[in-house]
């Protein structure tokens, strides 16, 4: 296992319960050390199918338990007016905010109580023989204490958008490879909780500040604090190239985001003290090779955060494929993860692309609000002929796919009834 992040734990817990031997390979230090993954980790929310993935090791109990419950979206519009747009027309269609360290540890420390799991951390990648039909693949590191070799029956790489493993696995092979950067980048800061731990904004909601030219989006934590990110262009007016002074990050939020400077009075340090992360969606084929090397989450297919479903996909990931496995040629069952997964994950990356447009614009806009309050209200009248996209991809495990496929048949519908109706009269 190259990766020790969300996917490759929950993919080590599962192949542990399935009796294998499993080694982990981790780049960075010990995730489950003070402080390891501090400072660029966008906060996460868990949606159904990862819910769904934990609750099948046994792990959403503890996992909620360090969650914050969000039920919608608080819109902070520029005059300081909010607006609450909930996530879905039923209680239990909510979204859970959970920082990715906490989550990480949880699913590493899991993994490590298995007897046949353990794990090698700050050692790099170096090389990879994807093996033959007489020979299993074998992975070269370099480390503190010097290169060393470790052979494997199946090499699973969970290493990021920036996988050293798909870069060997393509490597030679008729490969397809996209990988797009955005050309904004992010920073997190802390909107803290109040004297004694007092709330200081609606707990229970995911806090977006939109803008065409710039956007903040917050998740909550137990505590009542929150965690925010301000996405902004890489380069021109108003960007992370020239948002480097304290007076130019100071009028930024004076005028783009005035009540972040009244929630955040140390906003400009934190800013200026922070680094800066970009943004990737990578499309790979193959994910797999011959049933000795195989793909998942980020190293198969990043995307842009702006659905929220870049984790809650990965960790899905690891459910397809044990299912997959349970075919017991290898080959065969990394073709099937492969057929079954890509083009679902393909068209989560075109949503999560078309969302950072939703956020930035639409989320303000009258009309959008319209056609969202009818979206709820036809899936309350009609709760088995009508989903919104968005609770099909959030509140369920419908394959993304078929997810689009089935709101766009139910907007053409609307919309040629809406034409009939309007012959009618």
């Amino acid at each position: 296992m190259a990766g020790a992040g969300l996917a490759g734990s929950l993919a080590a817990i599962h192949f542990a319960q399935l009796g294998h031997q499993v080694e982990i390979h981790e780049r960075r230090p010990d995730p489950r050390g003070t402080g390891a993954g501090a400072g660029r980790s966008i906060n996460l929310g868990l949606s159904q199918r990862g819910i769904r993935a934990l609750d099948q090791v046994g792990l959403l109990g503890p996992v909620l338990a360090a969650a914050a419950p969000m039920r919608g979206r608080v819109i902070h519009q520029r005059d300081g007016e909010l607006d609450f747009q909930p996530y879905g027309c039923h209680e239990d269609q909510i979204l859970r905010s959970v920082l990715r360290d906490d989550l990480n540890r949880i699913l590493l420390a899991e993994a490590l109580e298995y007897p046949n799991v353990s794990a090698r951390f700050g050692v790099t990648l170096t090389d990879l023989d994807r093996g033959s039909a007489s020979a299993g693949p074998v992975c070269a590191f370099a480390g503190d204490s010097g290169p060393y070799q470790a052979s494997a029956d199946l090499v699973v790489g969970a290493d990021g958008a920036f996988s050293a493993v798909r870069t060997r696995l393509l490597r030679g092979l008729p490969a397809d490879f996209r990988q797009r950067v955005l050309p904004w980048g992010y920073k997190e800061f802390a909107i803290a909780a109040g004297p004694s731990g007092e709330v200081r904004s609606s707990p229970d909601a995911l806090h977006v500040w939109p803008g065409d030219d710039g956007l903040i989006v917050a998740h909550p934590h137990v505590n009542g604090s929150l965690t925010a990110t301000v996405f902004l262009p890489l380069a021109g007016e108003r960007s992370f190239a020239t948002l480097t002074t304290e007076k130019s990050v100071r009028a930024l939020f004076d005028t783009r985001f005035p009540d972040v400077r009244r929630l955040v009075p140390d906003i400009v340090e934190q800013f200026l003290s922070h680094p800066t992360g970009h943004l990737v969606t990578v499309r790979s084929s193959p994910w797999q090779h011959e049933g000795r090397v195989v793909l998942i989450g980020d190293a198969a297919h990043a995307v842009y955060p702006f659905y929220g479903q870049g984790m809650n996909s990965a960790l899905e990931d690891c459910a397809v494929l044990r299912e997959c496995l349970a075919d017991d040629d290898w080959a065969e069952a990394l073709r099937t993860f492969e057929q079954r997964r890509k083009p679902h994950t393909d068209v989560l990356a075109d949503l999560s692309e078309e969302n950072f447009d939703e956020l930035r614009t639409r989320v303000a806009s009258p009309l959008f609000l319209a056609r969202k309050k009818a979206d709820l209200v036809l899936s309350r009248v009609f709760p088995k002929r009508w989903m919104p996209l968005y609770t099909m991809v959030s509140h369920t495990t419908i394959p993304y796919a078929d997810a689009l496929r089935r709101a766009r048949r139910q907007h053409a519908a609307l919309a040629w009834g809406g034409g009939a109706a309007a012959l009618a009269l």
